[in-house]
């Protein structure tokens, strides 16, 4: 199966490509539309700001390839963020909308920004993403903004307020922690993914 992780420039490519081989696939890292058409599953991983990511979408003629893309994405942290609509980050820059949503700063109270470490899902909709992961797993969060908890949440998390931590539109799915760097159980929703 022809597996792509899209070259977003960001530092955890290595990572992401290293935890999808572990489970026996060999994805490609690229910015290359004919191998990005000819794929059955897309990795959209993003860390930094979402002004940098979507400048470099922008200057590879990826975003409409990104929107009209058929099969299976996974959008990861910030990756995550970029399929709504806009971002508080950077003045309210505009993402690519797949879900009509703004993604607005985490406002915690007292708690630290970013939200950085370990913390628990809570299952919305029961899913083919979660087989085998127990509802209230915990997984790796790195960010200091969120998605609101809207009709395409599958998963919520709280850090000072509930926001969504796994969603679904379509073919369309993002998360917003780490599962590369969220041991068995992020080997366990990416192996979910893969075989869907």
């Amino acid at each position: 199966m022809e597996v792509v992780i899209l070259d977003t420039g960001c530092a955890n490519l290595a990572s992401i490509k290293i935890a999808i081989s572990k489970l026996g696939y060999n994805p490609t890292i690229t910015t290359e539309p004919s191998i990005i058409l000819k794929s059955q599953k897309m990795f959209l991983p993003g860390v930094g700001t979402a002004s940098a990511v979507m400048q470099i979408l922008s200057e590879k003629k990826l975003i409409n390839i990104i929107k009209n893309f058929k099969k299976p994405v996974l959008g990861i942290c910030l990756g995550m963020q970029l399929l709504c609509a806009s971002s508080e980050e950077c003045n309210g820059v505009k993402t690519l909308g797949i879900i009509k949503s703004s993604i607005l700063r985490l406002q915690t109270n007292n708690l630290s920004l970013p939200h950085i470490g370990w913390n628990q899902i809570e299952f919305q909709k029961s899913h083919a993403l979660f087989k085998n992961i127990p509802n209230k797993s915990r997984f790796y969060f790195v960010h200091s903004y969120i998605l609101p908890i809207n009709q395409y949440a599958l998963s919520t998390t709280n850090y000072g307020v509930n926001f969504s931590s796994v969603i679904q539109k379509n073919n369309f799915f993002g998360v917003q922690f780490h599962p590369e760097k969220s041991g068995k159980i992020g080997a366990q929703l990416l192996k979910n993914f893969l075989e869907m």
